[in-house]
């Protein structure tokens, strides 16, 4: 069934019918910005001349005659670590405050090929390690549904800022789950791509083995189109592959009889509102034809420590460039080089980060090496081979996006291990290298979102995304859905 649930296609033919000109759409969006980021700190970096140069550029080509690409004109969000030419990128850290990168990132080439409108950086997770956006230098960025709740993380500001409608899609990166959690949090749609799909060229590494960016969305269809364009191979990423199809070409594809996996293991310990509304999911998909297929994945306990074992240690390897020699932050008082560089890293990084270099560090250390990071690769290896083995029974797995619902404002200092077990059911997927989405499929009793979780076969983007689209148009208009009264209504 066809759905007109798409942002980014209503707002291309607002402006290619000349209903509202680029430029005019770009300032309500600023506008909003001036007046929402107060409440969200969704932007940490407005970027209004580069914004309206190329919304001028847009109404040029109209004016001509010229028909528009699919996200030409688009107003967009881009997460703090993706590296913008002339534009400063800090990953919300204060030891990059003032850097400002030489070169862009493959994606934001790609984008600026296609004339979309960069209204702003987004606040995140400082270098993307948390599940809040509480980490950040710039404090936190919080929920359009509930503001003293939190947007999520590290990807937080751009779900704020596509959720709170001041911006019609933002880029954000998937290390654990930081594109789903937030999107989860927010009532937004993530897609966390396939390893190797889009290029992280430009990407400002956490761990490299596990990052990838991709697009939120405020319906799949929009995902979809974002997906298509960034998702080309690159040259300059030695793991880039690119898309095997296009997932917008292939949405509103008949899903009678594919094989819904549920594994037992992501329904254990989850919050009763999350579990009831992962229920009816699937009751849902029950009705569009689908055969429900009950399994497991007893290895998906390990996820955790091997996540947070091998991420931290390629963290510890990916910020020892941070020295205060070459850019960046850099104590102005110390006697020699070794007090400037210790004094630098330990003002320089925040409380979060130094926590994960000092445990990346320790099990990559002689003692311990053998014991915990050789150990967690060989698991690694052992949770990618149980993935393999439940999709030869089924085409997508179903589960929670978040085994709960968006937590308070400085629930992360109150409880540290609560904050990493967020990431349960979304750090599997990143191990083993799957593409997986995030879909709004209802609300707690609080009235805050909650999100579904649909997994995939390596590079079955549109597989998962022609199956959310069907659960979308199923169920968007029962109250899964609900946009928030702020920011720009189109």
């Amino acid at each position: 069934m066809e759905t007109n649930f798409s942002k980014i296609k209503a707002t291309g033919k607002l402006l290619s019918s000349k209903q509202i000109s680029c430029e005019e759409l770009t300032k309500q969006y600023l506008a909003s910005i001036e007046k929402e980021n107060k409440v969200l700190n969704a932007y940490v970096k407005v970027t209004e001349e580069q914004a309206l140069e190329t919304a001028k550029k847009v109404d040029e080509k109209i004016m001509r005659g010229e028909s528009l690409l699919p996200l030409e004109g688009i107003p967009m969000s881009l997460k703090d670590n993706i590296s913008t030419k002339g534009i400063e990128t800090t990953c919300c850290s204060k030891i990059l405050q003032g850097y400002t990168p030489i070169y862009n990132a493959t994606v934001w080439d790609l984008l600026q090929n296609q004339n979309t409108v960069l209204l702003g950086k987004t606040n995140m997770d400082e270098f993307a390690m948390g599940s809040s956006s509480e980490t950040s230098c710039f404090g936190g960025s919080f929920n359009p549904h509930n503001p003293n709740h939190v947007a999520g993380g590290s990807s937080g500001g751009a779900a704020s800022s596509v959720s709170g409608n001041i911006a019609v899609f933002g880029l954000g990166s998937d290390t654990g789950g930081s594109i789903r959690q937030p999107a989860s949090f927010c009532g937004v749609v993530g897609l966390k791509p396939t390893y190797g799909t889009v290029s992280r060229y430009g990407l400002i590494a956490y761990a490299s083995s596990f990052d990838q960016i991709g697009p939120i969305t405020t319906s799949v269809e929009d995902a979809a189109l974002v997906f298509d364009a960034i998702a080309q191979y690159d040259p300059m990423d030695s793991t880039s592959q690119g898309k095997k199809e296009s997932a917008a070409a292939s949405l509103n594809k008949e899903i009678k009889g594919m094989k819904i996996g549920i594994v037992k293991e992501y329904f254990e310990g989850i919050d009763e509102d999350v579990r009831t509304a992962m229920e009816k999911s699937i009751e849902t998909y029950r009705q569009l034809g689908a055969e429900i297929v009950e399994c497991s994945i007893p290895e998906i306990k390990y996820g955790l420590p091997v996540y947070y074992i091998l991420a931290c240690a390629e963290a510890s390897s990916n910020l020892g460039r941070y020295d205060g020699i070459r850019y960046g932050y850099k104590v102005p008082h110390y006697e020699d080089i070794n007090e400037m560089i210790c004094k630098t890293r330990s003002e320089g990084f925040g409380a979060e980060v130094k926590h994960r270099i000092l445990l990346g560090t320790y099990v990559l250390s002689a003692g311990y090496y053998d014991a915990y990071y050789k150990k967690a690769q060989n698991l690694r290896g052992v949770i990618v081979n149980a993935f393999k083995r439940v999709f030869e029974t089924c085409d997508v797995i179903l589960a929670p996006t978040v085994p709960m619902t968006s937590f308070e404002r400085g629930q992360t200092q109150k409880d540290a291990v609560q904050t990493y077990q967020t990431d349960i059911c979304t750090v599997p997927v990143n191990i083993a290298g799957l593409p997986a989405v995030s879909v709004p499929c209802g609300f707690d009793s609080k009235g805050l979102p909650i999100g579904l979780q649909l997994i995939g076969s390596h590079f079955c983007e549109s597989t998962i995304l022609n199956a959310a689209y069907q659960f979308e148009a199923a169920t968007r208009e029962n109250g899964t859905f609900k946009a928030v009264e702020m920011g720009v209504a189109l």
